[in-house]
């Protein structure tokens, strides 16, 4: 059982990242790399002011990686990345416009 479930592992890791590669799959790779990344620049954004932040470069990120994730769900026709990116980026973009209203905001 453990051999045979082995072979089928080693099958499946084989289709999906040798039989599938093509510059597609590296641009999905990049995508989930600039989307993570926003969780180390957030992680380093609140160590250094010794308190959860959220700076704008984190929706950015989010964006970029959003767009990225979503173009590639398009292309490969993944209902499921395309239904969740699109929603999500749409909340980042919101996320954005109420930060940038409330810096335009004269202090009162």
């Amino acid at each position: 059982m453990i051999i045979q479930l082995a072979a089928d592992l080693r099958g499946y890791v084989y289709d999906v990242f040798v039989t599938r590669f093509d510059g597609w799959l590296v641009f999905g790779i990049l995508a989930q790399a600039v989307f993570g990344a926003r969780f180390i620049l957030q992680w380093l954004a609140s160590e250094r002011a010794g308190k959860s932040v959220m700076p704008l470069s984190f929706w950015f990120l989010s964006i970029g990686g959003g767009l990225m994730t979503l173009v590639y769900g398009l292309v490969r026709r993944e209902p499921v990345i395309i239904f969740g990116q699109a929603l999500s980026t749409g909340i980042y973009l919101r996320n954005v416009a109420l930060i940038l209203r409330e810096r335009r905001a004269p202090r009162s």
